[in-house]
Order: C-alpha cells, then sequence, then structure tokens
C-alpha cells in the first residue's frame, strides 16, 4: 500500500514530561485518517511535528516521501494546515485572505486569480467573498481557514479538531466539505478529534492516543466489531452498590462507573434491560435511567482506556 505519511517510533518530550510517546503511524495516500483522544492526549503535538513546527526529541517521520526533519521545505510545500484555533484577520475580506495565502505559497500570478475562483466556489463563500471576515459565521470562518489551506493544492491536509465549538448542523456542513475534499479532490486528509461521531462518520481509519501513546489503530467498522457488545448505561441512586452486586452477573462482560454513570458491556443487550432493572429492585436499588446502545467508538475508546472520552474533556 501506498502511505503518504509514515513515523517510526516518534516522540517528543518537554523536560520530564512526554507529550507523544513513541508513536507509529501508517496513513495510506487518498484517504481520511483519524487521530482519536482527549485534549491533552498529544493530538496537536503530533500534528505539529508532521507539519515541522516542532522537532522531535526521537523518532522519525515522513510526509509525501520527505522527511520533516531533513527536509521541511518540501514537507511545507506539501501540506496544507487548519489549526484548532482561529488565525484569521477580522478586517480582511475572505478574497483578500485568499490571496495572501496564495502569495505566500508561491501559486504562479498568472493562475492565482483564477485558483482562488475554484477555493471560493468549493467552501461556498463565492457571494461573500469582499465581505469582511467579522461578519462571517462560525461555519463560514472554518470553510475559510480549509479553502486557505487547499489554495496551493497540497497533497495532504491536516486537520486539527476541525468542527470544534460548532453547533450540530455547521458541523455536518463541515464533514460535508471534508468527504468532498478528499474524494473529489485526491487530497489525503488527517483530521484529530474528540468527537467519536464525527471519525466514525469520516474516517477510513482512526488511530486512538492516550497519554502520549497510540492504544489501537484499525477501521471503525474493524474496532467496533471486536467489541462483539452492546452497551447498557444505567443512573442509580447507589451506583456503588449496584455496581460491586452487578460484577457478579454472568452476562456482564465488562463494567465501568464515571460519578453515577454506569456502563455494562454485554451482548444482545435488548433482552437484558428488564433483567437488569428486576435485579436493581430485588437489591432495593432506584433506576432513574437506562439505556441501550449498539456498539460504536466511544465504547471502543472505553475499552481501552477504562473511561469515556466525554468524561476525559
Amino acid at each position: 500500500m501506498d502511505y503518504i505519511i509514515e513515523t517510526h517510533d516518534i516522540t517528543k518530550k518537554y523536560d520530564d514530561f512526554t507529550a507523544v510517546n513513541g508513536v507509529n503511524l501508517k496513513v495510506p495516500r487518498n484517504s481520511v485518517y483519524g487521530v482519536l483522544g482527549p485534549n491533552g492526549a498529544g493530538k496537536t503535538t503530533l500534528i505539529s511535528m508532521l507539519c515541522t513546527i516542532l522537532h522531535p526529541t526521537q523518532g522519525s517521520a515522513t510526509v509525501n516521501g520527505y522527511d520533516v526533519v531533513r527536509n521541511p521545505k518540501e514537507v511545507r510545500e506539501s501540506i496544507g494546515i487548519v489549526f484548532q484555533s482561529r488565525a484569521l484577520d477580522d478586517i480582511l475580506t475572505g478574497r483578500e485572505h485568499l490571496q495572501m495565502h496564495a502569495s505566500l505559497y508561491g501559486v504562479p500570478k498568472d493562475v492565482r486569480e483564477e485558483r482562488i475562483g475554484e477555493i471560493l466556489e468549493l467552501i461556498a463563500l463565492g457571494k461573500k467573498a469582499d465581505e469582511f471576515v467579522k461578519t462571517y459565521s462560525g461555519g463560514m470562518k472554518r470553510r475559510l481557514e480549509i479553502g486557505r489551506g487547499l489554495i496551493h493544492h497540497p497533497k495532504v491536509l491536516f486537520l486539527d479538531e476541525p468542527t470544534l465549538g460548532l453547533d450540530p448542523q455547521t458541523r455536518e456542513s463541515i464533514w460535508d466539505y471534508i468527504q468532498d475534499l478528499n474524494q473529489n479532490q485526491d487530497v489525503t486528509v488527517l483530521m484529530t478529534t474528540h468527537y467519536m461521531e464525527e471519525a466514525d462518520k469520516l474516517c477510513d481509519e482512526v488511530a486512538i492516543i492516550n497519554k502520549g501513546e497510540i492504544i489501537t489503530a484499525d477501521s471503525p467498522k474493524n474496532l467496533k466489531r471486536e467489541l462483539k457488545a452492546d452497551t447498557i448505561t444505567m443512573h442509580v441512586d447507589r451506583p456503588e452498590k449496584f455496581t460491586q452486586e452487578a460484577k457478579k452477573l454472568d452476562f456482564v462482560k465488562d463494567i465501568f462507573t464515571m460519578d453515577s454513570e454506569i456502563k455494562l458491556m454485554v451482548e444482545s443487550g435488548e433482552n437484558l434491560v428488564a433483567e437488569l432493572v428486576n435485579f436493581a429492585n430485588k437489591h432495593k436499588i432506584f433506576v432513574k435511567s437506562i439505556e441501550l446502545d449498539h456498539p460504536n467508538l466511544e465504547d471502543v475508546f472505553l475499552k481501552y482506556t477504562g473511561r469515556t472520552i466525554q468524561g476525559e474533556r
């Protein structure tokens, strides 16, 4: 397989703190690859090394065939970046942003305006191109940042938490743009996110990172298939007592607690909801709520880390 990004034991340390620890990744060309993990897990540090912003302490990485330490110029010419934090000037128009970045990235003058027109059409900002960015909505600003990162025809687009802080409707519109980029523009996308539904919808493959280490990596479908279990989430008035007693049940494959929330991993969960309620009543435990879910990436994260990513946020 043709891999456009490869890392070999890449590590970043700050004195006694290890932000990224011996990470090995292989990102297939023309794929959407997700790096999933909570805030502080090392996602942004990893991307910063791949983008040549940070130097690895140990290990190595190549992007589009170029070493991130020995060939930083060639790496930068091969990539576009959309950072987690906003990086737009409110007193410039959308078109002026694209003109500035086209100039910085050396897009030839004779094709610059044509390329800007293509990007404006791609990100659906043609009618707003000559208005100040301060008048843009959050979703429009994010689309402009994505377009800016594409102005020089990069082979790889890095998206660091691309929909952080956006409302659900705007988030889904950004998902559509990312899919279109990958499928119709031949752009490999490497994105970090802690939204599991985002990764499930967009990514061909995902790697789960926690405390600077890759715990597991595969397609979302395969990762969910490995669980072979449904999740029953319960809120009860005596969680410690319920957890203690439920561990004795044969059909409970695993059980996790966070505050007052209890998650039980079971097979054929639809047949066990009533039984769990009766079990709680038998032990004089009041069930406030009970919910059944089929395997998702949140459950995968729970399996490998022992906690939910919402809790980690």
